[in-house]
């Protein structure tokens, strides 16, 4: 992904910062001779002119990012702009004077144009059910009629005086199954009735029926019961709120009334499904991302699974543990970070930084917030620390983390609230699996990991460390755009730059990576293994009997050795350079044997062996037509077939079977 000449556009913030343009113009960018004092206010014409005279310009400023972006559409420029923020990341900071080499770092990444994205469209015509177990839910419906479609659901046994007036809808039910999202919501309901018309001081339903089903576009819940969904908060058009809160009820009314209209929301997920290996032949395989994903927006699909994208909620664990690739993170692509990051610590090195950084991975909304409040009423980010801004901390990988590493880090860090928002279960697992492959590869301990806090204190007291040692070798790899090739790259890469390369290193169970271990003995060259692989990590050979298998593609799946008739299979993960750098290794060869009638191969000569021997005590080769039933097991099929017709014989004819059944 080329990186877009630009002019770069720096300001001191009214002189509250230094800005180093000296480091910047040493690591190749176009900037400023000099930093504005006042950008966006008396030195506003230097950005118009720079707008008429560049097709890409950076300004180091986010908080005017709204009019800069006016003033260039008002001068119609067509051309990139963006925006990166120097001032809080380190211009503000106790480390402003050596922070240089960051500054530069950051302006570089802003030079890398965004990856495009597609959107998921949801629409809403404020059809809305109510599920409550008290007045309250009529109270609520009372106050969301003039906007929305109200319909209230109370549970059975529910004490609620009548309303005056019927102007919604009250039913009495209790949801059995739900399912849906915004706009597209679907509840099977049981004990489901209608309220008899006479009830008189409270609301007295008629008899109940079970499967009744509603459709609608908004689920508000006030049962104060266990939630309908899993993840519940991050399904969108379900709000549920405490009954005995008041505070909680009114937010809760507010959000559903403006719940009307169309909304779009990023697709986080780019699904491949001819590269997912959760299952071949009815044999399930890799169930990493159903056992990730929080809010239930995947299920199996055959051979595949299925992404429900309006249901995600783009915590990205489901990408970043996907071993063949098949779902990527979209905002941005795997291969978009890693190019920022090549090019931020690419920039950091020429611009003079000596000792390695580390990079600082957080979200737009919590680690920015953190980020900025250090900046204003703290010390501030450390010279060696590059923030990296994120959709979510959830969504990186082991590639992102190596790449990381490969490109000259000396560490990470990946920032996230104390409680977070999207569990955290598949960050840990790729921060343990790092852990193990920086042990055996010489780096520090916790050279990569999590900050969960929500004090600015606590993350400045995390960062404001001695930065790693120079490294001694650094890569400048181009990302490739598939994310297993990514992940096997930045791996490569990351072992041969690190402080003690390994070739060969274990890896715990559910690790992406390892090789099979085959029984050459028991295996048959049958091919079942070969036809059932989903990554294509298994091969034939369609001159020679013969197995193959390439170990940078094998993902671990296990299904190979569930599908192997003869248990002949086994898995053990592992990181092997050497064997990575087989493209294709042999396990298993032997002499085709060829038909003794055409003499076209057709299977192994270890298999007809196994054949004749295993029936050579059978009824239907013993007696006088034996040696001809026999001779049959060595001719190919359409030889076998045409001699029985020429014969004139059918093999399993009574009569002319003598030997003993």
């Amino acid at each position: 992904m080329p990186v877009t000449p630009r002019r770069i556009l720096t300001c001191t913030c009214e002189g509250t910062m230094p800005i180093d343009t000296a480091a910047m113009e040493q690591a190749g960018l176009s900037v400023t001779g000099k930093p504005a004092h006042q950008l966006c206010r008396a030195e506003l014409a230097h950005f118009k002119k720079a707008l008429g005279e560049f097709a890409a310009v950076t300004v180091t400023c986010t908080q005017e990012a709204p009019l800069f972006t006016e003033i260039a559409e008002e001068a119609g420029f067509e051309g990139d702009l963006s925006f990166v923020n120097i001032r809080e990341n380190a211009g503000w900071s106790d480390a402003a004077d050596q922070s240089g080499p960051k500054m530069a770092a950051l302006a570089a990444m802003g030079a890398v144009t965004p990856a495009p994205f597609d959107l998921v469209t949801m629409e809403s015509a404020g059809v809305a059910l109510i599920l409550g177990a008290g007045p309250e839910a009529l109270e609520v419906a009372e106050t969301l009629a003039e906007t929305l479609d109200m319909t209230v659901l109370l549970t059975p046994g529910a004490r609620v005086a009548p309303p005056r007036q019927t102007v919604f809808p009250v039913l009495q039910g209790r949801v059995r199954r739900a399912q849906g999202h915004l706009g597209a919501f679907e509840l099977v309901v049981d004990d489901y009735a209608a309220p008899a018309p006479s009830s008189r001081d409270e609301l007295r339903f008629e008899v109940g029926r079970d499967g009744a089903v509603s459709r609608c576009d908004l689920v508000i819940d006030l049962t104060g019961a266990p939630p309908l969904f899993p993840a519940a908060d991050l399904r969108p058009g379900y709000f549920r709120a405490d009954p005995r809160d008041p505070v909680g009820l009114s937010r809760t009314t507010l959000q559903a009334a403006q719940m009307v209209g169309t909304f779009d929301k990023p697709r986080h997920i780019a699904f491949s499904p001819e590269l997912c290996a959760h299952s071949r032949n009815r044999i399930t395989g890799c169930t990493r991302c159903l056992d990730l994903c929080p809010t239930g927006a995947i299920t199996p699909a055959g051979d595949s699974v299925a992404i429900d994208a309006e249901i995600c909620a783009g915590c990205g664990q489901c990408a970043a543990a996907c071993p063949t690739g098949a779902a990527a993170y979209a905002l941005p692509p795997v291969e978009t970070l890693a190019e920022r990051l090549r090019t931020g610590l690419g920039a950091w090195f020429a611009a003079g930084g000596r000792s390695a950084p580390v990079i600082v991975l957080h979200d737009a909304d919590h680690g920015a917030a953190l980020v900025e409040a250090s900046a204003r009423h703290g010390r501030g980010l450390p010279a060696h620390a590059i923030p990296v801004q994120v959709n979510e901390p959830t969504q990186i990988g082991p590639e992102g983390l190596a790449a990381a590493l490969a490109y000259g880090a000396g560490g990470v860090r990946i920032v996230t609230r104390a409680r977070p928002t999207h569990p955290v279960d598949g960050l840990e697992e790729t921060l343990a699996l790092i852990d193990v492959i920086c042990a055996e590869t010489g780096y520090p301990a916790e050279t990569c990991a999590l900050i969960q806090t929500d004090d600015p204190d606590a993350l400045e007291d995390a960062l404001w460390r001695p930065a790693a040692r120079a490294r001694a070798t650094r890569s400048t790899f181009l990302p490739p755009a598939d994310k297993r090739g990514l992940l096997v790259l930045a791996m490569s890469e990351m072992n041969r730059t690190a402080p003690e390369p390994a070739q060969d290193i274990e890896l715990p169970p559910g690790a992406p990576f390892g090789t099979v271990v085959l029984d050459a003995q028991a295996c048959t060259l049958c091919m079942a293994c070969v036809g059932a692989c989903p990554a294509g990590a298994l091969h034939d050979n369609p001159d020679l009997p013969m197995l193959r298998f390439t170990e940078s593609a094998c993902v671990q799946c296990g299904i190979c050795a569930a599908t192997c008739p003869e248990d002949a299979i086994g898995l053990t993960p592992r990181i092997d350079i050497a064997a990575w750098d087989t493209p294709r290794r042999l396990l298993k060869q032997e002499e085709p044997f060829c038909c003794t009638a055409c003499g076209k191969p057709f299977g192994t000569r270890s298999a007809i062996a196994r054949i004749q021997d295993r029936l050579q005590d059978h009824w239907m080769f013993a007696g006088q037509d034996g040696a001809r039933r026999r001779a049959l097991l060595t001719m190919c099929d359409d030889c076998r077939a045409r001699q029985v017709v020429e014969d004139g014989f059918d093999p399993i004819d009574k009569e002319k079977t003598t030997g003993p059944r």
